[in-house]
């Protein structure tokens, strides 16, 4: 078991040990009725005696108030335990969810919070009441016994077949049951994505594509759940016979026992109770089995998540970084194997930008993600003036790293927030972000842009930040990036959405980063970002191509242009004398 989930459930043990102490008695509780059933079949049938009448049911009445008072209470404090299951853990998985690389184990990753709210969930229903029920099966039993040994054989048959198809319905439906799970989980992220990007869909024309496609993964998880549950379905319907059938077994053995004069007449319904309720617990577990497996899915689900986790421990605190950035055989393989960067070793000295250019797919993005730390190299080293990027606190180093990927990657709220990196949500002077956003997009050429729209910086942004057109989203990002003056600023092609207007912009902002003393690192396609560059990184195939002062591997590049093609020499068939 992870430590995170040992302690959050340590946190709940209050909680579950009262619920067990109330299971207890409400399962006590239910012998009253079974008292009174022979009490007045006993006592007060034959002797008439309606003072005994009253009295005996009176306290059935304050037994049976007891009893669902209890029952409440107990339903209430697992209810208050789901609750404080997620005080406890949901920022941990959260945490751990958004600190995972997203090359590796993304899906678990989105699914975390699913799973968890499916685990709480099942805390609080019928199953996990028929799982604390289930221990006071034997001592139903054992009542059945003291009534007579025949009522106790039969309880112990009854309750050995109801737990053999406990298991045979566990043999039939786990493995359908997970992969039912596994689909659902698949068709729910795929939606959401799709409704995600619904005004694409719409303007390419993709939305009968995109409704047969999501269809196609309902049928494929309607029919694993619909498998699933038509198995379950035989088995819990024959657990239901046997226990109904049991009953009235009881009631009839007890009517022979009754006849021969071996039990009192009111055992004959005391037999046919006990053993209702001696079978009634793991009857319960039967017909809330897929309940039990999912819960057990996402309980191995979220040990999985937070067991590949890194242990979150304090890390010493080390001073802002000037900007010297060392990358040594960095390795990046995607999810398949297949790899991304291979061998990647370079310097750059603080202060310099130096622009990261070649093909498309040649790992350009890879790369800046990594030295961003979106994501975790598979093999080799990245140093920030000469500490171990690993020895960072992940946190700590975002503040002073200005990260732009390639799509703006904007949230749900308004553009100030943005900008300010949602810092006003961790209870810092709102003031003070006030200062700190406008300063960044006045620097990255977003104040006056900000300033035309409808709501300014207040102005509210959708889902993905959606309200703005790709080049004020494009804007924003910078400026978000250069929140608070950043010693690293890594951007992916920052002018991908930019008119010339907003290249001559974007290049006066790195001007002013640049004379701060910030390390700029850009993804480049368009000359227009030269002047400011002082290194060019070449990316090929996933390798270092070339590297080095711009004039050099420029002066490298025109010198293979110019190099005449080898005139190829002719062949001996070719008939020349």
């Amino acid at each position: 078991m992870n430590d995170a989930i040992r302690l959050a459930l340590q946190a709940c043990r209050r909680h579950f040990t009262t619920a067990i102490v109330f299971s207890a008695l409400v399962n006590l509780l239910f012998i009253v009725p079974m008292l009174y059933m022979l009490q007045v079949y006993e006592r007060v049938v034959p002797t008439r005696g309606h003072t005994s009448l009253y009295m005996l049911t009176l306290v059935l009445l304050i037994g049976l108030v007891t009893m669902a008072a209890l029952d409440t209470l107990r339903s209430r404090l697992l209810v208050r335990a789901g609750v404080r299951l997620d005080a406890e853990l949901a920022r941990t998985i959260l945490e751990t969810t958004l600190g995972r690389p997203t090359q590796s184990g993304q899906r678990n990753a989105l699914q975390a919070m699913r799973e968890f709210d499916v685990l709480r969930q099942a805390m609080t229903g019928p199953a996990v009441l028929a799982v604390l029920d289930a221990p006071w099966v034997p001592v139903y039993v054992l009542i059945a016994f003291l009534i007579s040994p025949w009522i106790g054989m039969l309880a112990v048959v009854g309750a050995v077949i109801v737990i053999l198809l406990a298991i045979r319905n566990e043999q039939v439906t786990r493995s359908r049951l997970q992969e039912a799970n596994q689909a659902a989980g698949l068709a729910y992220s795929d939606f959401e994505s799709t409704v995600a990007s619904g005004d694409v869909v719409r303007a390419l024309g993709m939305r009968d594509a995109m409704v047969n496609s999501h269809l196609s993964q309902r049928s494929t998880m309607m029919r694993l759940q619909t498998e699933a549950s038509l198995a379950s379905s035989g088995v819990t319907a024959t657990s239901k016979f046997v226990r109904q059938f049991l009953q009235s077994m009881a009631l009839g053995v007890g009517a022979l026992l009754a006849i021969d004069g071996k039990i009192s007449p009111g055992a004959i319904f005391a037999s046919m109770f006990i053993v209702g309720r001696a079978l009634a617990p793991i009857d319960q577990m039967v017909g809330n089995w897929r309940s039990i497996i999912q819960a057990r899915g996402a309980w191995n689900t979220l040990n999985g998540l937070l067991d590949q986790s890194a242990p979150d421990i304090a890390m010493t605190q080390l001073p802002r970084p000037q900007g010297r950035i060392e990358v040594e055989g960095l390795h990046v393989t995607s999810e398949n194997g297949q790899p991304i960067l291979q061998n990647i070793s370079f310097s750059v000295k603080p202060g310099q930008v130096i622009a990261i250019v070649g093909p498309s797919g040649a790992g350009k993005s890879t790369l800046v993600r990594a030295l961003a730390g979106a994501l975790i190299p598979n093999h080799g080293l990245i140093r920030l003036d000469g500490a171990d990027q690993r020895n960072w606190d992940p946190q700590r180093l975002a503040e002073h790293v200005g990260y732009m990927p390639q799509e703006p990657a904007l949230f749900r709220g308004t553009i100030k927030e943005n900008i300010a990196r949602f810092r006003n949500r961790m209870g810092e002077d709102p003031a003070q972000i006030d200062t700190d956003a406008i300063a960044s997009a006045q620097i990255a050429g977003a104040h006056e842009l900000i300033q035309r729209l409808p709501g300014g910086y207040d102005q509210q942004l959708g889902l993905n930040g959606r309200g703005l057109s790709a080049g004020q989203s494009q804007r924003v990002a910078l400026a978000r990036a250069l929140f608070r003056g950043p010693s690293i600023l890594i951007l992916d092609e920052p002018n991908s959405n930019l008119d010339a207007d907003g290249d001559q912009e974007l290049l006066q902002c790195l001007h002013q980063a640049k004379a701060r003393g910030t390390t700029i690192l850009l993804v480049a396609h368009r000359m227009s970002m030269m002047p400011i560059v002082d290194g060019l990184l070449i990316i090929q195939d996933g390798r270092v191509a070339a590297y080095g002062p711009k004039d050099e591997i420029l002066r490298q590049i025109n010198a293979k242009k110019s190099v005449p093609a080898p005139t190829p020499a002719p062949s001996p068939q070719s008939g020349v004398a």
